[in-house]
């Protein structure tokens, strides 16, 4: 319908009836095309170039390239660079040249490898004790009690690297595939590819540390949408107050006179949009009213954790002052998991330094400290995901943006600098071959070694494992075809059952 036409349905010179008369088949179209969509009986197809019919809803489920052996996704992800060498990568070689010069073992080592190059120190072993867990025989950090439990579940990748070795251009390159902001991270290529299993929640959720340790280095663009439509970007739960804006309905508005005001404004935006049916971003502005109006119902009840029998709120660590705020993130998460949310990522640890894993100074205390709040909620989101028969369709992925260097930096209690070399990532769930490990670092963890993974790599096998094909999930920008991998990208297949 013209813009024109409309003005001149709305004044005062057309009658009732033939305002109804005009306007009834089209408003009986919309209706009925969302009858057929909620029905699945609407054809809904993602082009190359674009999003097609998706401005109906642009979070429809959408059917995978082949058959899917996950249906969602867990990143935890681990900020600020945990240290490989203390956590799940066992360099008894270390201990050896526990002392040494690593120029001894590696002559090709150049102080600016890591972030402070003013203060390198020798070879340094691990100050954790490993041990054997699981049947496979895992050799784990103590500082992993219950998450070592989980061992015969997990997929190790020892051989992880990547190009920078500064935070920020990390963090993206982990979450997007590039080095730099403005490109869609993996939630939002997932969830594009695939849409939403709920309507009434957000298909890309995002919880970031809870103890005012603030956000990760980049802030949003962690989890933005770039160039994709901004439907596609991660709904960030706030983790204080109230956790969406919003969220609660104002007083004196009433559920019937919401309800008017979004239908005009949906009719409004919808004789607009036939006349830009290329702009995308409208047809998720769209969308996002009406999701928004859904969740102010379907959002509290997803997150009331106090439901939960008292049981499983002590397996996740929950009132225990060492884990009590990832206990409630991950006990939510596996709420919004049963109610349909595609991907959730929750962050451990806070901006930088020793408020996130990023151990330049005491790196045995910085990470018995997080370790201590993270391992026994994620292991119960393991054995909760497990016992609900929905471990095996969920894929949960550990993972920061790199490593840590095997040496001492030097300075109060001894730490570890930045290592874009060589890193360690684990997946367990949905379609992953658990007790098994890929690739390795060198003797003392300074470089991947063998069966190196890049990021794209790491990219490729989690979309793989949700039935979607790397190289042809794209999406057309400034005259280019992108995609989550950009050229690159091997499926790591030995880790897949």
């Amino acid at each position: 319908m013209s813009s024109a036409l409309l003005n001149r349905l709305l004044s005062s010179d057309v009658s009732r009836r033939e305002m109804l008369a005009r306007t009834g088949c089209g408003f009986g179209m919309l209706g009925l095309a969302g009858m057929l969509q909620q029905q699945g009986m609407l054809e809904q197809t993602a082009r190359a170039d674009g999003l097609g019919n998706r401005s109906l809803n642009p979070l429809a489920p959408q059917k995978s390239h082949f058959e899917a052996k996950a249906t969602r996704v867990v990143w935890l992800f681990i900020n600020g660079g945990p240290s490989h060498v203390d956590t799940w990568d066992y360099r008894p070689e270390l201990t050896r040249w526990n002392g040494k010069s690593i120029k001894e073992f590696d002559s090709e080592f150049k102080n600016t490898t890591g972030f402070f190059k003013d203060a390198v120190g020798n070879l340094m072993q691990s100050p954790f004790k490993f041990t054997p867990r699981g049947k496979c025989g895992k050799m784990v950090s103590e500082i992993f009690p219950h998450l070592g439990e989980h061992a015969d579940k997990m997929a190790f990748i020892h051989s992880g690297h990547t190009e920078s070795n500064n935070h920020s251009p990390a963090l993206f390159a982990m979450n997007t595939g590039f080095a730099r902001m403005g490109f869609p991270c993996v939630g939002s290529w997932v969830t594009y590819g695939l849409g939403s299993e709920s309507a009434n929640l957000p298909g890309f959720v995002v919880m970031s540390d809870p103890k005012g340790r603030g956000l990760p280095k980049g802030h949003a663009a962690n989890w933005s949408a770039g160039f994709l439509p901004g439907v596609f970007q991660g709904t960030h739960l706030k983790p204080q107050g109230q956790p969406i804006d919003n969220l609660v309905r104002p007083s004196g508005l009433t559920d019937a006179s919401q309800r008017s005001q979004l239908d005009l404004l949906k009719e409004l935006n919808q004789f607009h949009f036939q006349e830009h049916e290329a702009d995308t971003e409208l047809a998720a502005r769209i969308e996002s009213f009406e999701l928004a109006y859904r969740m102010q119902v379907a959002a509290p009840e997803a997150i009331a954790i106090e439901s939960e029998p008292k049981h499983i709120q002590d397996m996740y660590g929950i009132g225990e002052d060492s884990c009590d705020h990832f206990a409630r993130q991950c006990l939510q998460t596996r709420r919004l998991l049963e109610r349909g949310v595609r991907f959730i990522q929750i962050y451990s640890g806070g901006m930088e330094n020793q408020r996130s894993w990023d151990g330049h100074n005491d790196i045995e205390g910085n990470h018995r400290q997080f370790a201590g709040e993270t391992e026994k909620p994620i292991a119960a989101l393991i054995t909760d995901l497990a016992q609900r028969g929905l471990l095996d369709s969920t894929l949960i992925v550990w993972c920061g943006e790199f490593g840590r260097l095997p040496i001492a930096q030097t300075g109060g209690k001894p730490g570890r600098d930045h290592n874009p070399h060589c890193f360690t990532a684990w997946m367990a769930g949905g379609g992953v071959k658990g007790g098994t490990t890929y690739g390795s670092s060198d003797d003392v963890g300074f470089k991947a070694h063998e069966n190196k993974v890049h990021i794209n790599d790491l990219h490729a096998t989690i979309l793989h494992l949700l039935g979607l094909n790397h190289e042809k999930l794209t999406y057309k920008y400034n005259g280019r075809q992108f995609r989550l991998t950009d050229v690159g990208g091997h499926v790591i297949k030995d880790i897949i059952a």
